[in-house]
């Protein structure tokens, strides 16, 4: 079986939008300001674009704040790109523990991160869901997650939930995979002329434990 090119199949539909004079609305779920430094850039120029900021995994309150604070600065800061909406949800814990639980022995990139990405790519469809149905002259038209970015996390496996949850709520998703077309190394080269805050961990107290390990010459199990 073929393997799926999401960018293609991408820039298909940005085409097929660009001829038919059309920019759509779009909410992205945005994990952090490097990941979405390079995803902002990229899609400002074919879509009207809101960032959304929901990642209960994250290990503490300051972590939370301190990266959601951070791509506030970025998006206002990135004003030659366009004008780029950001909603920031409360932090929200409980929510990542519930699904971790019985997980905790999980490797990198297994069950437990699978489940969080469904956490938050579902609270990203409610979100949209709710939205449109209160605002229908204001609708999205899309929901993506900047998630895809990352070369440690899986575009397939990401791109199935998002479209799973897309029919469940009956929303469009976006399916992508940002790393292609340099989109990594891109987003690398926006942190360092921004000074944007980088971790090395995901974010959740899993990810940080594993990358303490990796740094004192443990195994990568990643």
């Amino acid at each position: 079986m073929n393997k799926r090119n999401y960018q293609n199949e991408l820039d298909n539909i940005i085409k097929s939008y660009e001829e038919a004079g059309i920019r759509p609305s779009l909410l992205v779920h945005s994990c952090c300001a490097p990941c979405s430094s390079y995803v902002m850039e990229y899609l400002t120029k074919h879509f009207e674009l809101t960032m959304y900021f929901y990642n209960p995994n994250m290990n503490s309150r300051e972590e939370y704040y301190k990266r959601a604070d951070e791509l506030k600065r970025l998006i206002a800061e990135m004003k030659k790109c366009g004008r780029i909406d950001c909603i920031i949800e409360d932090y929200d814990p409980e929510s990542f523990e519930e699904i971790a639980a019985g997980h905790e022995l999980d490797p990198e990139r297994g069950a437990r991160c699978h489940l969080c990405y469904r956490l938050r790519l579902k609270k990203t469809a409610e979100f949209m869901r709710k939205w449109n149905n209160e605002h229908p002259d204001k609708r999205f038209d899309f929901f993506a997650t900047t998630l895809t970015l990352s070369p440690l996390k899986d575009a397939a496996v990401l791109n199935s939930i998002a479209k799973e949850l897309s029919e469940q709520y009956n929303e469009k998703c976006l399916e992508t995979d940002f790393k292609k077309k340099g989109g990594y190394q891109r987003s690398i080269e926006l942190s360092k002329e921004f000074g944007l805050y980088r971790q090395n961990y995901c974010g959740c107290r899993f990810s940080k434990t594993e990358a303490a390990y990796r740094e004192q010459g443990g195994v990568n199990n990643e």
